[in-house]
């Protein structure tokens, strides 16, 4: 491929955490940004809250006891291994993308520094080729036991981005469910969906050509792994987590499909891996020749979406040159 070249590689990177380990998971996605670039990506995908890893304690240690002394220790320490994205967390990955000219989206547990530095939430981060935080996108509603780990987001994420002929967009998990904020996307011109999930062929196999069916869209599709050696010895209660824990957690599940929702790269199960796909823009036009959503099918004398985009806060502070007064 050349730079002139409108055909898009991408990458989608199936890694298993350290888990709870930031600077170790951390690690290897730097790794795995580096042969996605020496592989010629032009864009590394990686799974659902990967740095440092998905709570898959909650279910397992009874979780939804109140006032637990057990689930406030794991909860302490997955908070202290977050992501704070404005203390450097993400630094080594800006400059990887920046020295290799990658875009990356990246699934972190992120540490909201804007409400209260206590409180987490997954994130699904876009990083451009030159190393530049596009969007933080904090999941809308955490599906089912998540929702005693994460807090809830909001829109401020909804966004796409241009890279190269493409306009790329992503969702978490269970929100590519949600046909809002898919719509969403694709009133913004995406063409490439990014889809990232904690792993499981369940999640991906039928939903990945179901999105790429009706957005006429590239989706890909990438997940993470966890398998009980993936557990590190000086996480909190390892015993009671282990005690009920199968051997396999999430399989994996990566994949990518075309925009006439058919395979370019079947799911992945089982184990680490990067692949590959050359994607070609010519095909999502081809595509919408009989359906674009946001287009010529559309009606939007008829029905509409609103979309709030304001980052949430509980407080807005409003200080003397704001008011007229002195500074």
């Amino acid at each position: 491929m050349t730079v002139t070249s409108k055909i898009l590689r991408v990458a989608a990177a199936q890694l298993a955490p350290v888990w709870l380990d930031r600077a170790a998971t951390l690690a290897k996605i730097c790794d795995a940004i580096k042969r996605a670039a020496e592989g010629g990506a032009q864009l590394v995908t990686f799974g659902e809250t990967l740095l440092p890893g998905y709570p898959f304690w909650i279910e397992r240690t009874d979780g939804a006891r109140f006032n637990s002394a057990v689930q406030k220790t794991i909860h302490a320490h997955y908070v202290d291994q977050a992501v704070t994205i404005s203390a450097g967390d993400l630094d080594p990955v800006c400059r990887l993308a920046a020295q290799h000219k990658i875009a990356v989206y990246l699934g972190i547990l992120e540490r909201g520094a804007d409400r209260s530095g206590h409180s987490v939430y997954c994130a699904l981060v876009y990083i451009d080729c030159n190393g530049v935080i596009g969007s933080v996108h904090r999941k809308l509603m955490p599906t089912y036991e998540e929702r005693l780990s994460w807090a809830m987001g909001d829109g401020h994420g909804l966004r796409t981005h241009k890279l190269g002929a493409f306009t790329v967009g992503g969702l978490n998990c269970w929100e590519n469910w949600m046909p809002l904020p898919r719509a969403a996307l694709y009133a913004q011109g995406e063409d490439l969906h990014v889809a990232v999930w904690p792993g499981n062929a369940r999640n991906t196999r039928d939903i990945t050509r179901f999105i790429a069916r009706e957005s006429r869209s590239f989706v890909v599709s990438v997940s993470g792994l966890m398998r009980r050696e993936d557990f590190v010895e000086s996480t909190p209660h390892l015993d009671l987590i282990l005690e009920y824990c199968e051997p396999v957690l999430a399989d994996g599940g990566s994949c990518i499909a075309g925009p006439d929702g058919e395979w370019l790269v079947e799911p992945s199960v089982g184990s680490e891996t990067i692949l590959f796909a050359d994607l070609d823009p010519v095909r999502v036009r081809e595509e919408r020749q009989n359906f674009d959503p946001a287009g010529h099918y559309s009606r939007p004398d008829v029905t509409r979406l609103i979309v709030n985009r304001e980052r949430q806060s509980t407080a807005q502070f409003v200080d003397g040159a704001a008011l007229g007064g002195n500074s």
